[in-house]
């Protein structure tokens, strides 16, 4: 008999003709809105904000444009009401179960179904459900949705406390830290609908949840484990059914009343493992789990898993102690930066905008993202991409640079939302860490936040931080996933002398505190987290802010979009010391980026010599959530900076670098592969006209995953203002100037080119019989160049492509620092 049951399911399966699956519907549509107390009802668009709906009917002005922003303040003081109405089909209401999920309200709402109320929300991080089966309903039904203003219940939280945490109110209300405003981005604290609300109906079986653990791994098989959590109306016997392309199992089950778990081991013969980006292909298995009882598919769930080891590896050493990523047993350099969300208004972002980043990250040589904790838990695609593309995500909690409360009501609802959070992202081969905040630990100890509190006072907020990050957050990682967990990002302040010998370490001697980029070369850590530098962005958002062709630095609405107090200060400082200032705005803000990128590689490169004691570099910060003058590499339209560009440079896998040390010039060959590599290291110093003064090579073999000197030259003054000393390695190329941009003899040498139409855009041939320094293409055509603001040798021929939809480029503009000193 158990045999004819298993044919008969394994018939069923390949047929795949009975289905009973849960029904699910996502209410997105006839959504209507209107401020509480008056009856002005339009149209509302969920998911969304009421700030993009004010913004759909004209009602507020643009806030990402001139100086709009402070227009739309009085929005999040006022309450909102959202309304819309359902119907139930019978085939719906003829199910034993149905109900609303709500996956994100942002924040404190109250629901209402069919006037009746149902429940309270205070977390736009948790997903909340409510029955209709509880309630009264029929085949057409209202549901009502009312949002209050954050500022209300802060002010009564913080009355109730006491005493002031710092910094501010925000961390009262579980929301995106950054809408209330940051030293990169706006204040904008949005209300509304921000994720989809679904109806879900089903009758006995519904698999709630399913989550894939490592038993063991090796190259003939992987052992798996499986855990599906099914809730079921009745006592009943059901097959569990693994699918991956031609390979089946079945196991038999005697489902039980209410939601349990039921474990099922499985096997994949001859892995192929997930690897990050440059080291390995990033394979996936399509695997889906179904439940079959009373001779249907009661419900399924597809899942794309990779099979890999992840750990963070902190082990004392005579220095300190070690940070750093093992993946599938070998240690990994961890390449990137740190991500913030991309929009301030969420329902922005399109699964188009998430691929176009993250398709950059992959084409600037990155294997990992810090996703910040001061934003939010992203979307699904964001980590569906990461997999695919090999993307490691260190994973904050949504905890940044502040100290929060520690009432009872505050912990229960933080440790729904790690759970939730935790168990939604573990079964993605991208979640590399889970870390418990960004500087919170680094504030309290070192930026005057304990000043004038009394020992009470002190020992209470301490023990409440502890209760979250050394305990709630660390137990929930243990508990529900295998991802190793970091307290506090970094783990000790720059003022702490242990910060360059233990840990993670966010360094800002460089921007906050003005140090010389010299600085990153001297004080290393054995993981960077963060470091950074702001640019001006393209002349493209430059001109949106202002809403003017013309490019002006000077105007209140620049001032607007420069969010730190002493900004445009430090870009002018920083200029002056290794540049020559532009009086013209537009060339400013391009050598502005070059300072950035400057600043920025010469960390990333002096980390990555210092390989395995360093063994990650993170800088702040990718991209931006608006346009504005900020670190980003990346700016709010996805136009790469000179940084961006430079930094795919610094993060390739082979890797020439030259320091300048007190009696010579040392130069450094990084592998980042697993494997060694053999070739001929070739030198040259040539002059600026193409003159060469001196040459040498040597055969040489680089070992795997490794730093290695392979060469030195002294100093002499030939070398100076007027020569470049170019180094080449198989097809690694690195050039090295003796002086600092503003003291180089450039050439006022012309930069020729011709074009030519092929079937992505166009080619773009470029030569100059002199060096042409920091090349920069810029056209009005929408597109990217495979390559920008790239010095140029004399008497070389450089071919750019840029791929366009355009089908001419009349406007194209080049310029060098040659051109415009």
């Amino acid at each position: 008999m158990r045999n004819i049951f298993l044919f008969f399911v394994i018939l069923l399966i390949g047929c795949q003709s009975k289905s009973e699956l849960p029904i699910e519907i996502e209410i997105n549509s006839n959504w209507k809105f209107t401020s509480k107390g008056t009856d002005n009802w339009q149209k509302a668009t969920v998911p969304g904000n009421v700030f993009t709906d004010l913004l759909a009917l004209k009602q507020i002005p643009d806030p990402f444009i001139k100086t709009n922003e402070e227009k739309v303040q009085w929005v999040s003081d006022s309450i909102w009401v959202y309304s819309t109405n359902f119907s139930l089909d019978t085939s719906i209401l003829k199910k034993k179960n149905i109900v609303l999920e709500f996956e994100g309200l942002d924040t404190y709402a109250k629901i209402y179904v069919n006037g009746n109320y149902q429940l309270d929300t205070d977390n736009a991080f948790r997903k909340h459900r409510i029955s209709l089966k509880d309630i009264p309903h029929s085949k057409n039904n209202e549901l009502k949705i009312i949002f209050y203003p954050t500022k209300s219940h802060e002010e009564s939280a913080k009355e109730s406390l006491g005493y002031e945490l710092p910094e501010g109110n925000r961390i009262f209300t579980r929301k995106a830290q950054f809408q209330y405003g940051w030293d990169w981005g706006p204040k904008l604290n949005t209300a509304g609908i921000w994720k989809p609300i679904k109806l879900i109906a089903w009758d006995d079986v519904k698999i709630e949840d399913v989550y894939i653990q490592n038993q063991s791994i090796s190259k003939e098989k992987a052992v798996l484990k499986s855990s599906i959590t099914v809730s079921n109306s009745s006592n009943k016997n059901a097959s569990l059914v693994i699918k991956n392309k031609d390979n089946l199992l079945v196991k038999l089950l005697k489902l039980k009343k209410g939601t349990h778990t039921y474990i099922l081991p499985f096997t994949i013969h001859n892995p192929q493992l997930w690897w990050p980006h440059n080291l390995g292909k990033p394979h996936l298995y399509d695997l889906k789990f179904q439940i079959i009882s009373d001779e249907n598919i009661q419900d399924e769930e597809s899942i794309k898993y990779g099979i890999r080891t992840i750990e963070l590896v902190t082990e004392k050493d005579s220095i300190g102690e070690s940070f750093y990523f093992n993946v599938n047993g070998v240690p990994v350099y961890a390449k990137g930066a740190n991500y913030i969300p991309q929009n301030s208004f969420q329902n922005k972002v399109t699964d188009t905008h998430y691929d176009n980043l993250l398709n950059d990250v992959v084409d600037a040589n990155m294997n990992m993202l810090r996703v910040w904790g001061g934003g939010i838990y992203e979307n699904d695609i964001f980590y569906d991409l990461c997999d695919e593309k090999g993307i490691l995500v260190w994973q904050d909690f949504m905890f940044a640079c502040a100290m929060y409360p520690g009432d009872s009501e505050y912990l229960a609802n933080v440790e729904i939302e790690a759970e939730q959070q935790v168990k939604r992202l573990r079964n993605h081969a991208s979640i590399a860490l889970w870390a418990g905040n960004n500087e919170n630990s680094e504030g309290w100890h070192r930026w005057g936040w304990q000043n004038g509190r009394s020992e009470k006072e002190k020992k209470e907020i301490w023990s409440n931080y502890l209760k979250v990050f050394d305990s709630i957050l660390p137990n929930t990682v243990k508990e529900y996933s295998n991802t190793s967990y970091w307290e506090s990002s970094p783990k000790y302040g720059r003022g702490n002398p242990k910060y360059e010998f233990e840990g993670d370490a966010h360094d800002w001697w460089v921007w906050h505190d003005a140090a010389p980029f010299e600085h990153f070369e001297k004080r290393i850590p054995r993981f960077m987290s963060e470091f950074g530098f702001q640019s001006f962005p393209s002349n493209q958002v430059l001109q949106h802010i202002n809403q003017t062709e013309h490019i002006d630095l000077k105007t209140d609405a620049m001032k607007m979009h420069q969010k730190h107090h002493r900004g445009f200060q430090l870009i002018d400082e920083y200029m002056k010391r290794d540049y020559n200032v532009p009086t013209n705005d537009t060339d400013y803000a391009y050598v502005s980026q070059l300072v950035q990128a400057k600043g920025i590689t010469m960390g990333i490169e002096a980390h990555r010599r210092a390989k395995p004691y360093n063994m990650g570099t993170l800088y702040w910060q990718l991209n931006d959530c608006w346009p504005a003058i900020s670190w980003s590499s990346i700016d709010y339209f996805g136009n790469w900076k000179a940084l961006h560009y430079k930094a795919k440079k610094s993060f390739e896998n082979v890797l020439i670098s030259t320091i300048e040390t007190t009696y010579d010039y040392e130069t450094y060959i990084v592998n980042d592969q697993l494997e060694d590599i053999s070739g001929t290291l070739t030198l040259r110093i040539i002059d600026f006209n193409g003159k060469e003064i001196w040459s040498n090579s040597k055969e040489m073999t680089v070992k795997s995953n490794s730093s290695q000197k392979v060469y030195h030259i002294p100093q002499a003054d030939i070398y100076k203002a007027g020569t470049v000393y170019i180094i080449e390695f198989n097809d690694t190329k690195s050039l090295y100037y003796f002086a600092k941009p503003k003291d180089l003899k450039l050439s006022k040498g012309k930069i020729k080119k011709s074009i030519r139409k092929t079937t992505t855009g166009f080619t773009i041939e470029l030569n100059s019989n002199v060096l042409q320094k920091d090349v920069f293409l810029h056209s009005k055509v929408k597109g990217k160049f495979s390559d920008n603001y790239f010095d140029m040798l004399p008497n070389e021929t450089i071919i750019i492509e840029l791929k366009t939809d355009a089908n001419n480029i009349n406007d194209l503009e080049i310029k060098s620092l040659n051109s415009i000193y």
